[in-house]
């Protein structure tokens, strides 16, 4: 899906703004048919749960209802008329005056509807949008519904953020020709000094397409007639992590010799490889440096926000932070967009988190039920996952900051009927891009003695956190074994290996002398003491730390007020390890540094089995 975008031929109107807000009112059943009846407005974008005062508001489960009015401009005649949504989360359903004209599952990925044939050019139409917060065991990311005593329905989910809801991202109607690109797939690679431009183009009607590549400057560097070729670039300049440089791929429909549609798409020539146990980026070995992040900010939730974006990547240049991870959805399109322009690095993943009861069981004490079974996580979940990775894809795959997809958030992929639910999705997200490794996140759960899907991708992704649910405050053990289940990993699969999560909750203010668990100094010394471990890894290829900035999740007596394992505070404001972290990354441009392969004392380590965790990340 292409994102919406003002060309010679198309034209775009935002949306948003304050939109008339009200929940789910049994007396008002179809809240579509007229003007909403409430006092109430809410942003778009943003989450609407940190919003109001009203419990009832951030505590409801089920729909909300959005409405505005909308002028189509009245020098649209004749054009086809789009309404797109950039995320809905989790559902949306969207009515123009009375007609239901889409509906969408999935809560960060993009959905449009024509509407050319229920408005008119100059006049205006009542837009209403619903959207659900609910998640089943037939969703992703998963969940339950139960209801109280008293009658209150209660969402329970098994990721570790806050399920924040509602138009988090832009709205957009814009205008497109009768017949026009409907879709676009580049996909680049080197020979020599020259660039070579694969594309194809989807188009509404057959018709004379041609395609111009641009340089920075405008310049055309190379052209090519048809709905698919290749272009050759010569004297490419590359995308590089830290040094982007961005071609334009501007595709027209003709009709002779008039143009009646045209799209301009960004992109970038790079290469992306596994090789042995080395992540290729143009051919050279990279390092990722960076961390997990999340969309989330005070007031807005999960609200875009260009002013955070600009800052969260200055602290990310700041800290010498090369590659973040979308952890755990897609992120904005915005995201990426910045990414590709920046020359910034992204692991971009699924919203499939919460795929492992292990974890739910682990927290409660009650014996967990099998992860993948007809009455968990069965056929629907996975067709559901399957959908989503589709969308994303379809989504990002022109993204050349985007160098590996993540299928997914610690999985339960040491229990049984893991593979028989995550081998057709690797062959699915292989099929839909054969360009880019796969990866997944390995929960702690999972070892290198039980694992049963590592296999089946390209780099070995482990979240883990020696030093803080286990070992807690015991660093010297922590890093025993730490080293002992990565040597792990690398002998049984003999793939590249990165670690995705990292990371100790730290209180800003909070200090000792002593490694005390939650002060600013303890953060300090759990990543010094995973750092020694990673570079006495050959095979070793990066470190992402959970997380960048602290961030609002459930209620839970292991949480004070959110997730603390930021190295910057919510509002983004540095703790002590963000200074650590900074010393070792500025220096290292991408580099590995400098392999001590030492065994370490203790040879049991290797197949000492993981203690149990008493909490989640």
């Amino acid at each position: 899906m292409l994102k919406p975008r003002p060309t010679l031929t198309r034209e775009l109107v935002n949306l948003d703004g304050l939109w008339r807000f009200a929940i789910e009112d049994a007396n008002v059943p179809r809240p579509w048919t007229g003007a909403l009846e409430t006092r109430l407005e809410a942003p778009v974008p943003s989450s609407y749960n940190d919003l109001y005062t009203d419990p009832e508001i951030r505590n409801h489960v089920g729909w909300v209802w959005y409405q505005r009015t909308v002028r189509v401009p009245r020098g649209w005649a004749g054009e086809r008329v789009i309404l797109r949504l950039d995320a809905a989360t989790h559902e949306g359903k969207v009515y123009v005056d009375d007609v239901l004209v889409a509906r969408h599952v999935g809560g960060y990925t993009p959905f449009e509807a024509d509407i050319t044939d229920h408005v008119s050019p100059g006049a205006e139409f009542r837009l209403t949008v619903g959207v659900s917060n609910e998640l089943t065991s037939t969703t992703i990311p998963p969940g339950s519904i139960s209801v109280t005593q008293d009658g209150r329905r209660q969402q329970t989910y098994l990721h570790d953020f806050y399920n924040y809801a509602g138009l988090a991202r832009s709205v957009w109607l814009y205008s497109k020709p009768e017949r026009h690109i409907s879709d676009i797939t580049i996909v680049t690679g080197v020979i020599g000094q020259t660039g070579v431009v694969d594309y194809s183009v989807a188009a509404s009607h057959e018709t004379t397409v041609r395609v111009r590549a641009l340089d920075a400057t405008g310049c055309e560097v190379a052209t090519a007639e048809g709905s698919n070729g290749t272009l050759s670039i010569e004297a490419v300049t590359l995308w590089q992590p830290g040094a982007a440089y961005l071609y334009d791929l501007v595709v027209e429909l003709l009709d002779g010799e008039e143009v009646i549609d045209s799209y301009t798409e960004p992109f970038g020539v790079r290469t992306v490889e596994v090789r042995g146990t080395q992540f290729l980026i143009n051919g050279k070995p990279f390092y990722f440096t960076g961390f997990g992040k999340h969309e989330d900010t005070a007031v807005r939730g999960k609200g875009h926000d260009n002013a955070y974006l600009v800052h969260d990547f200055q602290l990310l240049e700041w800290a010498g932070a090369n590659s973040f991870r979308t952890s755990h959805y897609p992120y904005a399109e915005e995201v990426l967009e910045f990414a590709d322009r920046n020359g910034i690095v992204v692991v971009d993943e699924t919203a499939a988190v919460g795929l492992n009861l292990g974890v739910q069981g682990g927290l409660t004490g009650i014996g967990p039920k099998p992860t993948f079974s007809p009455e968990t996580f069965n056929h629907e979940t996975q067709a559901a996952h399957a959908q989503h990775l589709r969308e994303l894809i379809a989504r990002d795959k022109n993204h050349p900051s985007v160098v590996m997809w993540s299928i997914a958030n610690e999985p339960a992929s040491n229990e049984e009927g893991a593979r028989e639910y995550f081998e057709p999705l690797v062959q699915l997200a292989r099929e839909l891009d054969p360009t880019r490794p796969l990866t997944y996140a390995a929960v702690m759960f999972a070892t290198f003695q039980n694992d049963k899907i590592a296999d089946l991708f390209d780099v070995l992704s482990i979240n883990r956190y020696y030093g803080w649910y286990v070992f807690t405050g015991d660093l010297a053990t922590a890093e025993q074994y730490l080293e002992g289940d990565l040597r792990g990993w690398v002998q049984a699969f003999g793939k590249p290996i990165m670690m995705s999560e990292y990371g100790a909750d730290t209180m800003p203010g909070q200090h000792s002398v002593w490694d005390m668990p939650w002060s600013e100094e303890y953060q300090q010394s759990y990543l010094d003491m995973n750092h020694r471990v990673f570079d006495r890894i050959e095979a070793f290829i990066g470190e992402h730390v959970w997380n960048f900035a602290d961030f609002q999740t459930s209620n839970g007596i292991h949480r004070v007020d959110g997730n603390r394992k930021g190295v910057f505070t919510r509002d983004r404001k540095p703790k002590s390890a963000a200074h650590t972290l900074r010393a070792r990354w500025t220096g290292l441009n991408g580099s590995k540094p400098s392999a001590n392969e030492t065994a370490i004392p203790d040879e049991e380590t290797k197949t000492r089995p993981v203690p149990a965790l008493e909490g989640a990340k």
